[in-house]
């Protein structure tokens, strides 16, 4: 057991993210994405929110300055309560890059990690772009 680290952060997980690279890119998703279509090894988090699991990840991942999170557009006026969430969870200051549904599943085919919750929520899905460690 380690000091410090959030209890929702497996060994698997937190190994993953530290073999990121500047400007490489987690996915987290919602239970309806296609995580293992994408990713054979995603990583799993049943009975988690995605907000939750952002949340846990940005207490170790530096998230890059210049490239704002990636969130699947709805089409839907106001968008889905939940991006609201996942975005307040993430703290990111830019306002977020929103991608056509295909697109975005073309997006995250290139994530170097893909992490599949269990939140059932839709549209619940975001993208991060990994940063620079500074200290």
């Amino acid at each position: 057991m380690l000091l410090n680290i959030n209890p929702l952060l497996t060994g698997e997980l937190l190994k993953r993210l530290d073999e990121m690279g500047h400007s490489d890119y987690v996915l987290i998703a919602d239970a309806n994405f296609p995580a293992h279509r994408l990713d054979p090894r995603a990583v799993e988090y049943p009975g988690t929110t995605v907000p939750q699991v952002v949340a846990a990840i940005c207490e170790v991942l530096p998230l890059d300055d210049a490239l704002a999170p990636a969130l699947m557009d709805s089409g839907q006026t106001p968008a889905p309560a939940v991006q609201a969430e996942i975005l307040a969870a993430a703290g990111h200051p830019a306002p977020p890059r929103m991608v056509d549904r295909w697109a975005y599943y073309d997006l995250a085919a290139g994530a170097s990690v893909v992490v599949s919750t269990g939140e059932l929520r839709l549209w619940a899905n975001i993208i991060l772009y990994k940063g620079l460690v500074t200290r």
